[in-house]
C-alpha cells in the first residue's frame, strides 16, 4: 500500500495495534477480529520469532483494507527486508535516518522513535509521516499537549503505557493516533480462541477515539 493510503488509513481509526506472536494461523484470526472492530493496522515486531517470514505470510493472506506493519525496526538494511517481505509501513523505538530514507524510497509509511523535541523535529525533517513518542508511559497524555504548542505540524503517536482507558486522553491532548498491545490483544482471549472479546475491545477503543 502507498504511504498516503497507508497513513489515511491509520489516522481514520487512530489505531495500530502491536503484536508479538509467531502463530500465524491464530494471528490472522486476531487480525480479522480486531478488524471486524475497527482496528485495521496491526504492526509485528521485528522481536517475534522468524517476524519476517510472518509479515510475508500476513502480508499475502490479508484484505486489501487492511494494514500489515513491521516494529522495532532499527536500521536501514532491516527496513528494506521489511518492505520487500510485504510491510505498509514501518515502526521504530529510534530515530534512524537512513531508515527513513529507505521508506521514503520505496514510498512507505514510516513512524521513527523519538523523545525529546530536538529529537522530534529532527525525525520529523528528515521525512517522518509520524513520530513515535516512546516511552510515552514515562510523560503521559499532558506531554502531547505541551508538544504540540510549538509543534502543531507533527504527527505524535505514543507507543508504551497506553490502555484502552487512557488512549482517549492521549488523543485529546494531541495525538494523532495510538499504538497499543497488550491492553488491546488480550492473550488470555487469544489462548482462548475468545475472537468476540477481542472484536469488542476493538470496538470500544475505535469508538472512544472516535466519538459521534
Amino acid at each position: 500500500m502507498r504511504r498516503d493510503d497507508a497513513l489515511k488509513t491509520i489516522l481514520s481509526s487512530k489505531v495500530i495495534a502491536v503484536i508479538r506472536m509467531s502463530d500465524t494461523e491464530k494471528l490472522f484470526k486476531v487480525i480479522e477480529a480486531i478488524k471486524v472492530g475497527g482496528v485495521k493496522a496491526i504492526e509485528i515486531t521485528m522481536t517475534t520469532p522468524n517476524a519476517l517470514d510472518v509479515i510475508r505470510t500476513m502480508a499475502q493472506k490479508k484484505t486489501p483494507d487492511t494494514l500489515i506493519g513491521a516494529g522495532t525496526v532499527l536500521d536501514a538494511e532491516t527496513a528494506a527486508a521489511v518492505i520487500h517481505a510485504g510491510a505498509d509501513f514501518v515502526v521504530s523505538p529510534i530515530t534512524n535516518f537512513e531508515m527513513i530514507q529507505i521508506c521514503r524510497r520505496y514510498d512507505t509509511l514510516v513512524a521513527p522513535g523519538a523523545f525529546t523535541p530536538t529529537e522530534i523535529v529532527a525525525a520529523w525533517e528528515k521525512g517522518a509521516d509520524v513520530v513515535k513518542v516512546f516511552p510515552a508511559t514515562a510523560v503521559g497524555p499532558k506531554y502531547f499537549k505541551d508538544l504540540k504548542g510549538p509543534l502543531p505540524q507533527i504527527r505524535l503517536m505514543p507507543t508504551g503505557g497506553v490502555s484502552i482507558e487512557n488512549a482517549k486522553d492521549f488523543i485529546a491532548n494531541g495525538a494523532c493516533c495510538v499504538a497499543i498491545g497488550t491492553a488491546l490483544l488480550d492473550k488470555k482471549a487469544i489462548e482462548a480462541d475468545d475472537w468476540d472479546a477481542l472484536t469488542r475491545k476493538a470496538k470500544d477503543l475505535v469508538e472512544s477515539l472516535n466519538p459521534k
